[in-house]
């Protein structure tokens, strides 16, 4: 089935609070979203990164 959407959208303000790594904002409409992870070495760095550590940086009450 094919489905062809004309759409016009105009915002006048958006405001988001916050979005996280794996959010996604959607304004209109799609057909198909595949997902996409970049990672840049902007440093230039060429070391791989430490290990961190199995401990919290701050101490978490047990769960429960």
């Amino acid at each position: 089935m094919n489905l062809v959407v004309h759409q016009s959208i105009t915002i006048q303000n958006l405001s988001v609070n916050s979005i996280s790594n794996s959010s996604i904002l959607q304004i209109g409409s799609t057909g198909v979203m595949n997902p996409l992870s970049n990672s840049y070495n902007t440093s230039g760095s060429t070391q791989t990164a430490e290990s961190q550590s199995e401990e919290p940086l701050v101490p978490l009450p047990p769960p429960g």
